[in-house]
């Protein structure tokens, strides 16, 4: 007894199971995360090196080049890069997909201790760090509602922060924007010369001064007691009244030589929203945990937090939570409407309801079971996930469509419900096992295959698969069970049903008049192409070679970009540019944005580098992220390119305009770099940079680019103090002493901390400000010897301004300089093409070379893994059919369709102007296993019948008009099911509507091919084995 055979005899136990399966699914989605992508591991690593005051050259040689050096010898490495900049070097690693990073970091941290030896003694230990890009801040809050920012700074860390950072999942709470209060100690250096006092010997006083130290402890009878000396500063007035020993003897007080009060230190950084200063509160999750639970309870607290503080505007102005929920809402309504499309055109075919019920569970059931495997699997309810079922929604009845297409036809013969239903299962039960693993079969490759592709879409493939798999099995135990209880042959009832409803008759009327036209038709064409084989092979090769030839006009690149309503605007000025000057040209481009009525929200941050920015200054730059109304009309990227329209003409600023994408921006550790990214490689930072120059004004020059940009700048214009040691040693003075003395008095030097409100506050001693304005004044300043005479700096030290690189960048090894360029209006790869074709007339030095990378890198790498996991699809599938039909030869016959189905595929994406990518590519392996289930049926019953006694060309004319109705169902069921995704309404809709676009046009154009060129295929190809086997046999 067979699974039929159990399903037909014992219902009741098939009904409980279903039940059992439904139960279970309902359950696991209600436990089941939701993200946006699935959690993936980015093989990349950095070592960061800290030098202070040493320039990048000298960072680049004595730090770089001995870690890059070490850590390319690491195992599975792929790539070593380096930023040198002044004081900081960045090594980066970057491994092949699939390497165990902890494992990896390591090998890196031991690498790096065996050179740690030969770096400079001043040189900080080098770190180890991995790149998460699942621990990327997931909310930006502003704080605003007081003109006092020092307040709302003090608010946000001593509320804010800790009730954040309590919340489970929450990795860290970062704010910046406000101001932070110091002890502020300005001395009057001509009085200080005067008494003969140095800065260093005062911060000395003012620390020895200020301290808390236990003593031991003293007997008290039988007690112990500790001794504690206590001599913290309790008011501010204590500090300026501290008396200070002169060197020639008497006392004054600190306020006789300096000023103290309590002050904002140096603004480095500024942030706004919507044109109004603001604190900038950034929280980041932990990796591994889910983004929307983590948004919800983050939001859960904030809106506690504004209820016990009413005055303080505290508000979410980016939450990842939002796109999120949206994409996913999106992909569920377009799946519902693609099942709702599939059950009517079931109820157009089958017209009857019981017959549509029986196969649309196989919808519900499939799904639902699809939940329980995707949750003891460990996979989170994503794109990708989500994906795969909307994509497969429409697939989930072919299965059921051809067994109960079978049983239908067995008790139209006169065979009863429980025969009719073993019958007509057992018949086809073979060739929609093998249909399915054809399907199943072409996500194996994907699933093996290495790098991003495979890291992004596996989860896509298995959530296909456990639903097929789910549908297999409904289709071969639910299908026959309640086929052999309630399918029913008389249709008088449904023609009764139709009288009441003319609207329903007279559609169903049409419908039979159209079929009934349809199968004369192709009974007429299968007849014509068997009498005419090599012309219909002829016509089958000309709509190839015409569909293929459509993509020679079709665009490509890596990964559709996401419209996720906002942008960011990055702003950056001359090296050296103050923050102040910075922020000018951030309140002319705020002012011009907030005319802009499409723009709900500006949240800005002026004089802030990024999670890995690696030293240097960055009060010359400044990003303004920009979100668009939800009742917008026009798409973000159209909008994006009116705003650099509308900033192209502020001087004295490079303005570059991105439309944000946070869904898949993050998956390479930003690594990636800009869609256009040149890199050209040499010795000579002069050489590279006229070469950068020459680059950027022939990308420039092609159509389609924006924002062109190289990474080498004019320097920093800074001011070096270089040491005369011979002069200075005379004076009993080091390097250092000086050093020190001009950091004191121009910048300031910490010299204890302050209690005050519960906090601790940094006491700064600081010089006169004369020193700071003019480099004049700063020749002159005192410098105090241990004599106790006093010299001007410029007697012990030269003093000029200079300009060295702003940072030395390097890859595999050899300094390089990248050009840079967004793109807007073109696709990635036709930009590049016609790059290259220019570059290649570029007489380039010797000893230099380029590379074309960012995101056309990954896209020629995943379209090399694609095309790998395309041929393993294929002879994947060729081996299933050859097991099945026992046969190495007409397997043949069935994967012609596959060559046919790429081409509808290519024409799907001429006609609806979408581009190649990583998701279409994906479509056309999906193509691979799905068209082949149409030629399986109607091959697998052409054999049935000569079988049977029929000979070829009858079994032919035969078997096609009985096929045809089951083929057409199940093709229109797959392509409405898809159709709302191909249409792509709705936000994260890009991702997917690619795939379904090629998977419709594949299999339309296969199964109208199919039904009259296989048939063809198969006589020829039948021929030949009768002819081998006369040769071979006699």
């Amino acid at each position: 007894m067979n699974l039929t055979d159990i399903s037909v005899k014992r219902p009741i136990t098939i009904l409980m199971v279903t039940l059992i399966v439904i139960l279970l699914g309902f359950v696991s989605l209600t436990r089941l995360p939701i993200d946006l992508l699935p959690e993936f591991n980015v093989p990349v690593a950095i070592v960061q090196t800290t030098y202070s005051g040493v320039g990048p050259q000298e960072i680049e040689n004595l730090i770089t080049r001995p870690i890059e050096e070490s850590v390319s010898t690491v195992s599975n490495i792929k790539n070593v890069s380096s930023v040198s900049s002044e004081g900081s070097s960045v090594v980066i690693a970057e491994f092949n997909f699939g390497t165990d990073m902890d494992f990896a970091s390591l090998e890196m941290r031991e690498k790096v201790d065996m050179v740690k030896g030969f770096l400079p003694e001043g040189a900080n230990s080098p770190m180890v760090l991995k790149i998460d890009p699942n621990a990327m801040p997931i909310i930006e809050a502003s704080l605003s509602g007081s003109k006092d920012l020092s307040k709302l700074q003090s608010f946000s860390e001593d509320i804010i922060k800790p009730r954040l950072e309590r919340i489970e999942g929450v990795a860290s709470v970062d704010i910046s924007g406000g101001y932070e209060r110091e002890v502020r100690v300005k001395v009057d250096q001509q009085k200080l010369q005067n008494y003969g006092i140095s800065m260093d010997s005062l911060a000395q006083r003012l620390g020895a001064e200020n301290l808390n130290l236990p003593g031991g402890s003293v007997e008290k009878g039988i007690q112990d007691l500790t001794i504690r000396t206590t001599g913290e500063f309790k008011e501010i007035d204590e500090i300026s009244n501290l008396p200070i020993t002169l060197p020639t003897g008497g006392v004054i007080l600190l306020s006789d030589i300096a000023e103290v009060n309590i002050a904002n230190k140096d603004v480095s950084s500024i942030s706004k929203t919507n044109g109004e200063n603001s604190i900038s509160i950034s929280i980041q999750k932990q990796s591994g945990t889910n983004t929307v639970n983590v948004s919800n309870k983050v939001n859960e607290e904030i809106e506690k937090i504004k209820d016990e503080y009413p005055t303080r505007d505290f508000r979410v102005v980016i939450d990842q939570a939002d796109f999120i929920k949206f994409s996913i809402n999106t992909v569920v309504q377009s799946a519902a409407l693609g099942a709702i499309l599939a059950v009517i055109i079931l109820f157009l075919f089958l017209r009857n309801i019981r017959t549509t019920l029986i196969v649309g569970a196989a919808i519900p059931v499939s799904v639902i079971a699809t939940f329980s495997l995707i949750y003891f699997n460990d996979i989170t309810l994503n794109l990708m996930t989500l994906g795969g079922l909307a994509l497969g929604i429409g697939m989930l009845v072919d299965n059921s469509i051809v067994v109960l297409e079978n049983i239908y036809r067995y008790r139209q013969d006169g065979f009863s419900k429980v025969e009719s239903a073993i019958k007509g299962t057992k018949e086809v039960a073979m060739a929609v096992t093998a249909s399915t693993l054809t399907t199943v079969a072409v996500f194996l490759p994907i699933v093996f295959v290495q790098g991003i592709t495979s890291t992004i879409f596996k989860e896509l493939a298995l959530t296909v698969t456990f639903s097929l798999i789910a549908s297999l099995g409904v289709s071969l135990t639910l299908v026959p069970m309640l086929s052999s209880k309630i399918l029913k042959v008389d249709d008088s009832q449904g023609k009764k049903h139709n009288q009441k409803f003319r609207l329903l008759s007279f559609i169903f009327d049409g419908f039979d008049k159209g079929f009934g036209k349809l199968e004369k038709w192709y009974k007429r064409a299968l007849g014509w192409s068997l009498r005419h084989r090599k012309s219909t092979v002829f016509i089958a090769i000309l709509v190839f070679v015409l569909s293929i030839v459509s993509l020679t006009q079709v665009g490509a690149e890596f990964i559709p970009a996401t419209d996720e309503g906002q942008f960011t605007v990055s702003i950056e000025l001359p090296t050296g540019s103050e923050l102040d000057r910075t922020n000018d040209v951030v309140l002319e481009v705020e002012e011009r944005l907030g005319e802009m009525d499409i723009i709900d929200t500006l949240f800005t941050k002026v004089g802030s580098g990024g999670q890995f920015s690696v030293g240097g200054n960055t009060e010359n730059s400044a990003s303004i992220t920009g979100l668009l109304k939800q009742d917008r009309k026009e798409s973000t990227f159209v909008i994006a390119e009116d705003i650099r329209k509308e900033l192209d003409n502020i001087p004295g600023a490079d303005i570059t305009v991105e439309v944000t994408s946070n869904s898949l921006g993050g998956m390479s550790g930003g690594m990636a770099g800009a869609p256009v990214s040149i890199a050209i490689k040499g010795d000579s930072l002069d050489t590279l940079k006229e070469i950068s120059e020459d680059f950027t004004q022939i990308v420039e020059s092609v159509d389609g680019t924006r924002e062109v940009s190289h990474n080498i700048g004019e320097g920093i214009p800074e001011v070096q103090i270089n040491v005369d040691r011979t002069t200075a040693t005379q004076y009993g003075l080091s390097a250092a002493q000086i050093a020190n003395t001009v950091k004191t008095v121009v910048s300031g030097n910490t010299a204890t901390r302050y209690k005050m409100e519960g906090d601790e506050i940094d006491v700064v001693i600081k010089g006169d400000d004369i020193y700071s304005k003019s480099i004049s004044d700063l020749k002159n300043l005192p410098i105090n010897t241990p004599t106790g005479s006093v010299v001007p700096l410029n007697q012990v030290a030269n003093v000029e301004i200079a300009r060295g690189p702003v940072a030395i960048n390097r890859d595999a090894q050899s300094r390089v300089v990248t050009v840079n360029s967004q793109i807007a209006g073109r696709d990635l790869g036709s930009i590049v093409s016609d790059i290259e074709e220019k570059l290649d007339d570029y007489n380039l030095p010797s000893g230099y070379s380029y590379d074309i990378g960012g995101e056309n890198e990954q896209l020629q790498e995943s379209f090399s893994d694609l095309g790998l996991a395309l041929i393993l699809a294929i002879v994947l599938v060729y081996m299933i059919l050859a097991s099945q039909f026992e046969s190495l030869l007409h397997p043949f016959t069935i994967m012609f369709t596959v060559p046919l189905s790429i081409a509808g595929g290519a024409l799907g994406l001429f006609i609806t102007g979408r581009t190649i990518n990583v998701t279409s590519l994906i479509g056309t392996i999906m193509l691979a296993g799905i068209v082949v289930n149409n030629a399986i049926v109607l091959i697998d019953y052409i054999n049935t019948r000569r079988s049977n006694g029929e000979d070829r060309n009858e079994a032919i004319t035969n078997a096609g008009p009985i096929r045809l109705r089951p083929i057409l169902m199940t093709t229109l069921t797959t392509v409405l099911g898809l159709l709302p995704i191909a249409i792509g309404l709705g936000e994260g809709s890009e991702i997917q509507s690619p795939m379904a676009t090629v998977v419709i046009g594949g299999l339309l154009l296969s199964t109208l091919l199919t039904l009259i060129f296989i048939p063809v295929m198969y006589t020829i190809f039948d021929d030949i084995a009768v002819k081998v086997k006369r040769k071979i046999f006699g």
